[in-house]
């Protein structure tokens, strides 16, 4: 039997050599319960009876529920068929056919392609088009976003790597314009971190001017971070009687001059029994250039001074200084009732001022004064060889902990402030039976927090 035309799916079209597909007077072809004509059906046909291909996109499946063989559209409903005597219109193409939406709205069931510019695939139009090929309009916003978020993430990324950078181009800059000399020992270790801290009065940088030659040590400080218990800062009196390595016994300051940093290293050992880790010399020139540096200091003396050695001109009372009165006020002792000691309080109070208005927060934002500081300071400084600007700044640290409430400030135990064995005139007797004992305790951290063996503490 010939098999019905009418029984092929609607979508079929005649292939080249068979008859075009009848039209039924109504415009419907009828089918029969089995889905043919009504005859017998010839075999099933090479392609999937199962499964049609739309005109202008993937296969579709086919209904035949109630025995009705139908394809459905895009939108789900059945294709309709033209009646007889009506003549096709031409295909729509793609985009005529595609659904008309705004660009910032997405069509019904369909995801956003996920690009920055236009709308992507499965969005309902082609990327970076609007329906009908025009640009859309979100595709500039989107992009202008895109091109704002980078350069944001741009500069935020510069301000981070400045901040790090800068820190450490200043320490490596620093570092290389340190001094160092060859002043540790080989002494066996001891615990903690012991910083030996000298101020020289040595006249080479032409800072102070009164004939004096040579260089001895105005200021002996001795700052110990023990591994646990109270940090302190112990200042040796210049004039104290000591025990000199190859020298016999003199003035303590003595060892730097016949020895330098070297001598002195080795006879603060001696009479401490503390193994120094860092030295640290700090010349005259450098109070005045520091104090300018950091825009001057707050100093406090209860008496009026005019003192001619020194050139301090002071009233009793509290004031903001500049360097020269600042290393002025570090220098007097002429007119100091107390001679050295009274001398030795003012140059730590000197010592924390500088490093009070050096720790300030808002230096950070200050390279400039960061630069005048670093440079002011390393000029005058001369460390041993081992010794670098990071531990300068932890020595600034423990400094200002040992200044606080809970740390430890003062002299060694004296048993005579004007001491004369003959051969060096007036000096300081430290007390031959507490002495050990006092600085065993100052490296273990047993002292208790405050001032000790000092005018203030009695």
């Amino acid at each position: 039997m010939t098999p019905d035309p009418r029984s092929r799916p609607p979508s079929f079209t005649p292939q080249s050599g068979r008859e075009s597909r009848p039209e039924a007077a109504d415009g419907v072809i009828k089918v029969g319960p089995d889905g043919s004509g009504g005859g017998t059906p010839p075999p099933p046909p090479a392609r999937p009876a199962s499964r049609v291909t739309r005109q202008s996109s993937g296969p579709l499946p086919v209904d035949r529920s109630g025995g009705r063989a139908r394809t459905r559209s895009a939108s789900g409903q059945p294709p309709t068929i033209p009646p007889a005597g009506v003549t096709r219109a031409p295909r729509a193409t793609a985009d005529e056919r595609r659904p008309v939406t705004s660009p910032t709205t997405r069509a019904p069931g369909r995801t956003s392609g996920g690009n920055g510019g236009g709308r992507g695939p499965g969005d309902g139009t082609r990327p970076g088009t609007a329906p009908g090929g025009a640009a859309p309009a979100g595709t500039a916003p989107g992009r202008l976003r895109l091109r704002k978020g980078r350069i944001v993430a741009v500069v935020a990324s510069l301000v981070v790597v400045g901040m790090i950078a800068w820190p450490i181009g200043l320490v490596a800059w620093a570092n290389g314009k340190l001094d160092h000399v060859d002043a540790l020992s080989d002494a066996k270790g001891t615990p903690g971190t012991t910083y030996l801290i000298a101020g020289s009065d040595s006249r080479s940088d032409g800072v102070v001017k009164d004939g004096t030659s040579g260089a001895r040590t105005d200021t002996i400080m001795l700052l110990q971070v023990p591994d646990s218990g109270t940090t302190s800062l112990i200042s040796i009196p210049r004039d104290s009687y000591v025990k000199i390595p190859g020298h016999g016994s003199n003035k303590i300051n003595a060892a730097y001059a016949y020895g330098g940093a070297p001598l002195l290293v080795k006879t603060v050992e001696k009479l401490t029994r503390m193994h120094v880790d860092h030295y640290v010399e700090v010349g005259f020139g450098g109070v005045e250039d520091i104090v300018d540096a950091v825009g001057g200091v707050h100093l406090c003396l209860d008496y009026d001074v005019n003192d001619k050695k020194s050139e301090l001109k002071w009233k009793a009372g509290c004031h903001d200084v500049g360097g020269k009165t600042a290393l002025a006020f570090s220098r007097m002792r002429y007119s100091d009732p107390t001679s050295d000691f009274g001398r030795t309080d003012r140059q730590r109070q000197l010592v924390n001022a500088i490093a009070a208005k050096a720790a300030k927060p808002s230096l950070v934002f200050k390279p400039a004064t960061q630069v005048k500081l670093v440079d002011a300071g390393t000029a005058v400084l001369q460390v041993d060889d081992g010794t670098n600007v990071v531990d300068l700044a932890k020595l600034g640290m423990a400094f200002k902990a040992a200044n606080g409430k809970d740390g430890v400030t003062g002299l060694p135990p004296i048993a005579d402030r004007d001491y004369r064995p003959g051969n060096v005139g007036s000096s300081v007797l430290l007390d031959p039976d507490k002495t050990p004992t006092f600085f065993a305790n100052v490296m273990n951290g047993k002292l208790k927090a405050g001032t000790v063996n000092s005018e203030s503490s009695s």
